[in-house]
């Protein structure tokens, strides 16, 4: 039996219908922005291996770190005790977020680190003797696939299973350019019927929903109406962090900073598993007290992992580079030059971009969304010709490790166009 027979016994993949989707590529190595098979074929990895590669794959600076990392310390239990990574990167990452971000909490992925600032958002009220339990969240949204962050996401197919489980949560538009007002309009009347705990948000950008980009004057609206009302923004920074989006992090482009920041993907640089939320020190505050159920009873076996902290200081070593922001600059004006060749085409529509990230819609017969069929063709032919692109149903994106080359993103365009054309 060889190792792909093996995997079709064993495996379970993620979001996989093996009912319908093709046999999973086994991959035995990278290098930079391209996975190599175990017959040898090359893939350009166009989308990050889901959003986590920022500098490559099989980077050598990064192993060499977590190898010499591996040899002095693999683990220790977190509470009761630190080490010198999670305390060296806790100070580094903050000295990146906004300035009323004082605290480093660490989780283990995205979904964890929602469940960690949602959690710290409504415990602060209970702590503080307002107990709160509405939260707002943005229509459309993805926050991952834990409880709590499916309550928060899309009511959708994602997790109907599991509707009648999640806790009750209020929804409001978008704020895109056409829906902005209509969304604070959404936002000032669910204030005036709920006493509101926090209002969670991907800035700028919502990636699982389709790439759909904010508004960026409706956003800031919105949160400076919670900064007024003394409700808590948590913001979901999972996928534009770290340069994604052209900057730092996608919140410097508000004038209003949030009160609670959740990180991960980028984090450790795509090598391992790490979660971050940070807050500020009135959060934080409400936690301090001779009272122990005052205390925010969350945490993980492999807490702040020694391993994957110092992936992550390895990675800001890597990103905090004027090399590394020349190259982000250099992936968005190429997205921009591509927008150009894509809008001589009649069945592409809604060209965006924002930092690294370009993404269009394919005008279909079927309903738009994560669901129209088309993605499944898509992705087939887009592996065919040996890149790896991930359509969100007819909504097709680049989002590529920062070390890609001009040559391998020309050829991701142009796998692109010819896709195109065969439509």
């Amino acid at each position: 039996m060889n190792l792909l027979e093996k995997d079709q016994l064993y495996i379970w993949h993620p979001f996989t219908q093996s009912g319908i989707e093709d046999i999973s590529i086994p991959i035995t190595s990278g290098e930079g922005a391209i996975l190599f098979d175990e017959e040898g074929n090359k893939y350009i990895d166009a989308i990050s291996s889901w959003w986590v590669n920022l500098h490559g794959h099989a980077h050598p600076y990064i192993a060499d770190k977590i190898n010499q990392q591996l040899r002095t310390l693999e683990h220790v239990i977190f509470a009761g005790f630190t080490h010198a990574p999670a305390i060296l990167l806790a100070e580094r990452l903050l000295q990146h977020t906004p300035k009323n971000q004082v605290k480093v909490f660490y989780s283990d992925n995205g979904s964890t680190s929602i469940e960690v600032g949602l959690k710290m958002a409504l415990q602060y009220y209970y702590n503080i003797g307002d107990p709160r339990t509405c939260v707002v969240a943005l229509k459309n949204s993805y926050h991952g696939d834990t409880f709590g962050a499916m309550s928060v996401g899309a009511r959708d197919s994602f997790n109907v299973a599991f509707e009648p489980l999640l806790f009750n949560v209020q929804f409001i538009d978008a704020p895109t350019k056409d829906l902005a007002e209509q969304s604070f309009l959404q936002l000032k009347m669910i204030a005036k019927k709920y006493k509101i705990a926090a209002f969670i948000y991907e800035p700028l950008l919502q990636g699982s929903g389709g790439m759909l980009m904010h508004d960026i004057e409706g956003l800031h609206q919105l949160i400076k109406f919670c900064k007024e009302e003394n409700i808590i923004c948590v913001a979901d920074e999972v996928l534009t962090g770290f340069g994604r989006t052209g900057k730092f992090f996608a919140s410097e482009n508000m004038s209003t900073a949030p009160d609670i920041m959740c990180l991960s993907k980028g984090l450790t640089g795509g090598t391992m598993a790490l979660g971050v939320t940070t807050c500020t020190k009135e959060i934080f505050d409400a936690f301090v007290s001779q009272d122990k159920s005052k205390t925010f009873y969350h945490g993980h076996s492999y807490t702040a992992n020694p391993l994957a902290c110092t992936a992550g200081l390895a990675s800001l070593d890597l990103l905090e580079k004027e090399e590394c922001w020349i190259q982000i600059k250099a992936i968005e004006n190429m997205h921009l030059n591509f927008a150009t060749r894509l809008s001589q085409y009649k069945n592409v529509e809604q060209v965006r971009i924002l930092g690294t990230i370009i993404a269009f819609d394919l005008r279909t017969d079927e309903r738009s969304g994560y669901f129209n069929s088309i993605s499944t063709y898509l992705k087939r032919e887009f592996l065919k010709k040996q890149i790896i692109l991930r359509p969100l149903g007819n909504t097709v994106y680049i989002l590529p490790p920062y070390c890609i080359t001009q040559l391998q993103l020309e050829k991701v365009y142009d796998t692109i166009i010819e896709v195109i054309k065969e439509l």
